[in-house]
């Protein structure tokens, strides 16, 4: 077959967006440009790549064939390009890094450090949920990730590089808050603003109840920390977050800590790739500066001096 790696790329970007129009943007192309790099990599197949129900397009199963050699091409240059940077001697290169969005608190500013020592590099950032992330890492199309807990069922290389402590918030006139030990059974009694089901922190305050026997009364359901900081500040309900993300609320008196037992929750923050993944030089000198200098530049806050409000 002779098919193209100008095709390949463009049939990768719809692939992975399930639209022409935002494969177009994304490749500063026009739509019936892309159209004509589909259509010609269909007549090189001999098979229909995409099928259209509605006014959505689904990749039909030539065409998820095509994606997975898509993919693993397109990683196979990207890799052939940063070996030949590292044989130059180039300190420059590209980052492609997703970060849970949870993390997204402090990622930015580690980021930006980064950047100030090694401005010759620049990144690609996507902040997501953690369905996203991890589908990230399936399909292989970053280079590194930075989450709260590793996946358990795929073949990944996690390294831990800063406490990640997670913490009970409540508004500041909740009637809980100068009790000097909240007892775990107490939590049942109350309403939870929580993030989507299966996060990573909904997921670890699920797993302290069922530990404990208890279960959750009910709880409203955000889409993110934000929102869960401000149903929580307006008296919605309970939070449970990391304390990476409510350190401005906190010393606002905007929220407080509750002490319950058993927090704060000890987690740790996760740098992950695919085991074997052969990491560009932009990546590795990103993992070996976040594995070094993380606590340097974000120092984790001491839940027992947030709470002097």
């Amino acid at each position: 077959m002779n098919i193209t790696l100008r095709q390949l790329k463009v049939f990768e970007s719809v692939a992975r967006h399930l639209s022409f129009t935002r494969a177009a943007e994304e490749l500063y192309l026009t739509q019936p440009a892309v159209s004509m790099q589909i259509k010609q990599l269909e007549q090189h197949v001999g098979l229909p790549l995409f099928e259209q129900i509605g006014k959505r397009i689904f990749l039909t199963e030539a065409g998820e064939e095509v994606r997975r050699y898509a993919q693993r091409i397109a990683t196979e240059l990207r890799e052939l390009g940063d070996g030949i940077e590292a044989l130059r001697g180039l300190n420059r290169g590209r980052l492609r890094l997703t970060v849970a969005s949870t993390a997204n608190y402090f990622a930015t500013h580690l980021l930006a450090a980064f950047i100030r020592r090694q401005p010759g590099i620049t990144f690609q950032l996507e902040v997501t949920n953690r369905e996203g992330v991890l589908r990230r890492i399936q399909d292989n199309e970053i280079d590194l990730a930075i989450m709260g807990q590793p996946p358990g069922g795929l073949d990944v290389a996690a390294e831990t590089f800063m406490p990640n402590p997670l913490v009970v918030i409540a508004a500041p006139d909740h009637p809980l808050i100068d009790e000097p030990a909240v007892p775990a059974e107490r939590l049942q009694d109350e309403l939870f603003v929580l993030r989507e089901k299966g996060s990573g922190t909904r997921n670890a305050l699920e797993r302290f109840l069922e530990e404990r026997g208890l279960k959750l009364r009910g709880g409203l359901e955000m889409s993110s920390n934000e929102a869960i900081k401000q149903s929580v500040q307006a008296g919605l309900g309970l939070g449970m977050v990391s304390i990476h993300t409510v350190a401005l609320e906190l010393e606002l008196g905007r929220l407080r800590l509750l002490n319950v037992d058993g927090f704060p929750l000890e987690r740790n923050w996760y740098l992950v790739h695919r085991t074997g993944k052969r990491l560009s030089p932009a990546a590795e000198t990103f993992r070996q500066f976040i594995l070094e200098e993380a606590n340097e530049h974000w120092p984790t806050p001491e839940p027992d001096s947030c709470n002097s409000h």
